[in-house]
């Protein structure tokens, strides 16, 4: 098992990234930036690479929807290069709170998208002359749009890597599939292992079964937040106004004061079990959370009493 850690969406990056130097003396192998609504992955990244040199740096994740799949497979060419090989690119779609409410972008076939963006972004580590005809992602576009006068190119660049390892963030059973057949990597957050097989076995199976067995076995990325030894037994504040924005924008409906976070390990037991839903979504009804599989791996951080860390 490799140990990593995330860095947090809001507060101090300079201050996460030298915390970031001091854990890669220690032997932590990997950190991971996400893309939400806050500070963009990618210029992080290059800073970290620069202020580290043994560390994985990936990304946990990158909307698809932000950028076209060609920038997204230039970017992480451009960050492997500055780190030296040591870029994983971690992909997902985010959602429509997210796309269609902060970047205006239209939410539409996850995975159909996810896919093809894959598919391109390989190609052209590999430096092919890109033409794909796919059902979203037409390059160069069609003679009958836009004005005729695109060209098919390769990349420029000679990638450190023609495979950059790929990770996807997925919950939904369609989409653990699809990560399972194609994808190097899982990055299934509030991942809950002694659950996994009764939330996801049937989704991985029936990937795997489609894998391209070139593609080696496939990792899993999955995150369990612990505080710091610093960190006050009354609760992690930064983090719990980080994750409550990140949670209101997922669950559809539900209030920033009713979703899920993360309690602090002093304040709040880990449940090792959840026949019976306590999640503020599920007490409020305010959130579909409860009514699919991925609301499974969020239980195993909630207790009855969790509203007294609002």
């Amino acid at each position: 098992m490799r140990v990593g850690t995330t860095l947090s969406y809001s507060g101090g990056f300079k201050e996460a990234a030298e915390h970031v130097v001091e854990l890669e003396k220690v032997g932590v192998d990997m950190a991971l930036v996400a893309e939400a609504y806050s500070y963009d992955a990618v210029s992080q990244l290059g800073y970290l690479a620069a202020k580290t040199s043994t560390i994985t740096l990936g990304t946990g994740i990158l909307p698809i929807y932000t950028r076209t799949p060609t920038l997204l497979a230039m970017t992480a060419a451009g960050l492997d290069y500055v780190s030296d090989g040591r870029f994983h690119l971690g992909l997902g779609t985010s959602g429509p709170q997210v796309i269609e409410g902060f970047h205006g972008v239209e939410f539409d076939a996850p995975l159909g998208r996810t896919r093809e963006v894959v598919d391109i972004c390989r190609r052209v580590w590999r430096r092919e002359r890109l033409d794909y005809a796919g059902k979203y992602y037409q390059v160069p576009l069609p003679a009958n749009r836009g004005t005729g006068l695109g060209k098919s190119l390769h990349l420029i660049n000679h990638p450190v890597r023609e495979r950059i390892p790929i990770s996807i963030a997925a919950l939904g059973p369609k989409n653990v599939e699809l990560t399972a057949e194609i994808a190097e990597g899982w990055q299934p957050v509030f991942f809950y292992p002694e659950k996994a097989e009764s939330v996801w076995g049937a989704a991985l199976k029936a990937g795997f079964a489609k894998r391209d067995p070139q593609l080696g076995r496939s990792t899993s990325w999955w995150v369990r937040h612990l505080p710091s030894a610093t960190t006050s037994t009354s609760g992690w504040p930064g983090q719990n106004r980080s994750w409550r924005s990140i949670s209101a924008a997922w669950a559809p409906g539900a209030a920033t004061s009713t979703t899920i976070w993360p309690p602090a390990m002093g304040s709040a037991r880990l449940r090792t079990g959840f026949k019976t839903c306590t999640c503020p979504a599920a007490r409020t009804r305010r959130s579909p959370l409860c009514r699919t599989n991925w609301c499974a791996a969020f239980h195993w951080w909630v207790r009855a009493d969790s509203s007294r860390n609002a």
